[in-house]
């Protein structure tokens, strides 16, 4: 199973990182298991440094975000680079997605993250966003400029007309907020 492995080798390398959350969700009406770690396990801390893996029902990663301040840095990979490990890192957890990949465009993305301290800091990496040509959802794969990838989101519907993502949104803190009341 990619996705227990891809999380279980991200657990080994965010060592200092501990459970913090668990639960089940709906992703375009297919249900997923949420799992976010972080350094701190008194309490969720949202908009702080964390790690956080979405799988479905079937066991497939359906995105991750690496959130944390080691990944800050002025440089940027080159295109070419970027996508080298984006591929091998689909090869190795979404190698179905290499099958009908289309690629859109690589360039800069950054994130932001509060630091203990209440300070935002910015992460930037290189987004590589693709389409699948055989189910018309998008997906992307963000890689920090340590090559270590920061962000996979796939199955991603795309509504143009009504302006913008129609997918639930469990790896971002600013939407997930609203729906942990």
């Amino acid at each position: 199973n990619y996705a227990e492995k891809f999380k279980t080798e991200l657990a080994k390398q965010e060592e200092a990182y501990q459970p913090i959350l668990q639960m089940q969700g709906v992703m375009d009406k297919a249900d997923v298991h949420i799992y976010r770690y972080q350094a701190a396990t008194e309490a969720l801390n949202l908009g702080g440094q964390h790690f956080s893996v979405v799988i479905d029902s079937a066991g497939r990663l359906k995105g991750m975000t690496r959130m944390n301040l080691g990944l800050m840095s002025n440089s940027q990979l080159s295109a070419d680079n970027t996508e080298k490990i984006a591929r091998a890192f689909l090869s190795n957890y979404a190698p179905d997605l290499l099958t009908h990949l289309e690629l859109q465009w690589i360039k800069p993305h950054d994130e932001t993250i509060m630091a203990e301290d209440g300070k935002q800091h910015k992460l930037i990496g290189m987004k590589v966003k693709c389409r699948d040509t055989s189910t018309g959802l998008y997906f992307w794969v963000v890689v920090a400029a340590d090559a270590s990838v920061m962000i996979i989101e796939r199955d991603i519907n795309w509504n143009f007309i009504v302006g913008g993502r129609q997918t639930e949104k469990w790896l971002h803190d600013s939407w997930l907020s609203g729906r942990l009341d």
